[in-house]
């Protein structure tokens, strides 16, 4: 599932992976009960030598906040790609002169991917360094998101690893959300919901009928390979179900199986890599499907590297999401975001999914803070920033993402149109973009889920 069930896998893939590391201990809400000052976080004027304000003409710089969980337990760059991505884009946008002038000062924080160091993490930007606002975050366990809620700081463009965006009010989320967000429980009543339009998608486009769901024996890995297999039955396919150790998994085992069923589709719920590795069994076993389904955290250009032993699997990966093919140079705004990765990314190799959705978020908070200054130095305010972020016309980042909006609807639709990116790996060219995403649409059933 796309969008809000995605979360499901994102969730389910952050608990196995910590199973066995230290994450830290979440801390009582009691102990951090202290409001942040009120006033928006834009830093004090520079002085010059004999202590006085430098001239500012533009006004001050804005602060804000860039959130990650870079040394979590998932490993090295698995959670970071959004955070390269929003400070490639505000150093883009500081050398043509900020925004009217104003140049953006990211302030970054790595929380270790603990409910602990989230909590430290916010208390450093929001109560200390009084950031204006949180872009981008990318938190493994968002254990403070309900004090980022109460001190009414606008977080924009996180991924939702965890269902706090649809929870919490001020919270936005880079897929949006249509959640009442009260405060109190997830989704409806803690109930979060998603549609079956991936699974539509190659049935109607390329005729799948069968698929094959791979688990670990572990309750979160188990328990998302339900709900894929619920939505592809929802979509009318057969659906046989494969289970791994999650200690000691035997993927040759399950290669012989899907060498003999032959599912047209092939879908998991596990980490990077066990994914390389239920590749490179299926590789070596001729079990090659029609798609070997990933998701957008998988979506970047380790792929020769990752699958270097599984080069027919390797080309049958296909990736959906809800965001422009990153490898779509063809697009203006992919190829500014990965000129601008490329000048101001310094040692990131890596281009990926999630670095354009961070980019995207930090054009989502430039272009909500340059509309409310367009009404006087005086009118970039958080609630301003809110507004423009809850307006009815939905946010595309200039064609990056699928049109995103906040709807806060009473009851959950039992159906939506949804559109979806996909794009398919090939040796040679990368990610080749397979339609366009504002085309690959259909109306589909949503499906209902507890995070």
């Amino acid at each position: 599932m796309c969008r809000a069930a995605d979360l499901a896998l994102r969730s389910a893939l952050a608990l196995l992976l910590a199973l066995s590391a230290a994450c830290g201990s979440r801390l009582p809400e009691r102990d951090f009960t202290t409001r942040p000052p009120t006033a928006p976080g834009t830093t004090a004027p520079s002085t010059g030598a004999s202590g006085t304000a430098a001239p500012d003409a533009a006004g001050p710089p804005i602060r804000v906040g860039v959130i990650a969980s870079a040394t979590s337990p998932v490993g090295g760059d698995a959670l970071t790609g959004p955070r390269d991505g929003a400070l490639a884009y505000f150093a883009a946008l500081n050398a043509r002169g900020g925004i009217d002038g104003r140049r953006v000062e990211p302030v970054t924080c790595d929380d270790g991917g603990s409910g602990a160091g989230n909590h430290t993490c916010v208390t450093e930007l929001v109560e200390e360094k009084r950031v204006f606002a949180l872009v981008a975050t990318t938190a493994l366990d968002y254990a403070a998101a309900s004090r980022v809620s109460r001190a009414e700081v606008p977080d924009i463009g996180g991924q939702p690893i965890g269902p706090a965006y649809d929870t919490y009010p001020h919270l936005y989320g880079i897929y949006g959300s249509s959640a009442p967000r009260t405060g109190d429980r997830p989704g409806w009543n803690g109930v979060l919901y998603g549609g079956t339009e991936v699974y539509r998608y190659f049935k109607q486009v390329h005729g799948a009928r069968t698929a094959a769901v791979v688990s670990y024996n572990q309750p979160s890995s188990a328990a998302y390979a339900r709900l894929v297999s619920r939505g592809l039955r929802a979509e009318g396919y057969q659906v046989f179900e494969e289970q791994v150790d999650f200690a000691l998994p035997n993927f040759r085992a399950v290669a012989a199986d899907l060498r003999a069923r032959r599912p047209d589709l092939v879908l998991d719920a596990l980490d990077g890599h066990g994914n390389a590795r239920l590749c490179e069994a299926m590789d070596a076993a001729g079990a090659i499907p029609t798609a070997k389904v990933t998701h957008a955290q998988n979506w970047d250009s380790t792929v020769p590297d990752a699958y270097a032993k599984a080069p027919r699997c390797r080309n049958a990966l296909w990736a959906t999401g809800s965001s422009r093919n990153h490898d779509d140079t063809s697009h203006p705004a992919v190829r500014a975001f990965r000129a601008a990765m490329d000048a101001h990314a310094e040692g990131v190799a890596i281009r990926s999914q999630w670095q354009l959705e961070g980019w995207a978020a930090a054009m989502w908070f430039t272009d909500a803070a340059r509309s409310c200054l367009a009404g006087g130095p005086r009118g970039l305010t958080r609630a301003c920033v809110e507004r423009y972020v809850e307006r009815p016309e939905p946010y595309t980042a200039d064609g990056l993402l699928l049109p995103v909006r906040f709807e806060r609807l009473e009851r959950p639709p039992a159906t939506r149109r949804a559109c979806l990116s996909v794009a398919r790996w090939k040796d040679g060219e990368g990610w080749v973009t397979q339609g366009d995403m504002n085309d690959n649409c259909a109306t589909v059933p949503q499906l209902g889920y507890r995070p």
